[in-house]
């Protein structure tokens, strides 16, 4: 369960006070609490990428409601995603966590699955960090693994197939 409210933003940084209220009724460890300010998201959403950072940083605020939304039920959910990365698209791939790069490869397409051979993987930190594929793969972030890899949140796939 995911509980979010929708706060007055006269109580950024006193959020602690219903989250304790939430807390004292037992929470499970399924369920999951979530302050959002309705008035200042409606405004982020009309300023651009630039303004937007800046104000976030006026309030303290450290990420949008949404990307936190998505984040916990993606968590709540036991999802995770991966990307591929083509001459012309990068596409993110949706998957449960746990499971492997065959697996995770037939969500693409099952010749995928059926013919799976390898993935060339590169976590996106990893990547961003070396700027390119070539710089990636020169430094050793950029590997071959088998079908039994455990995909990770972020991992950027290549799948080999025959």
């Amino acid at each position: 369960m995911l509980i979010a409210l929708n706060l007055d933003e006269t109580l950024i940084n006193k959020e602690d006070q219903f989250f304790n209220t939430l807390i004292k009724k037992k929470l499970t460890k399924n369920t999951r609490v979530l302050a959002f300010y309705g008035k200042i998201e409606m405004e982020l959403s009309e300023l651009s990428d630039e303004e937007a950072k800046t104000f976030m940083n006026e309030y303290g605020i450290k990420e949008s409601a949404l990307s936190k939304l998505i984040r916990e039920s993606y968590d709540l959910l036991g999802l995770q995603s991966f990307f591929t990365v083509g001459e012309d698209e990068v596409r993110a791939w949706t998957i449960r966590k746990g499971m492997n790069a065959q697996e995770a490869a037939g969500e693409i397409h099952s010749d995928f699955y059926n013919k799976f051979i390898r993935a060339e993987v590169v976590h996106y930190e990893d990547f961003i960090k070396c700027g390119s594929f070539a710089k990636a793969k020169e430094l050793g972030y950029w590997r071959l693994e088998g079908k039994e890899y455990i995909v990770k949140d972020g991992d950027i796939l290549s799948i080999r197939h025959n």
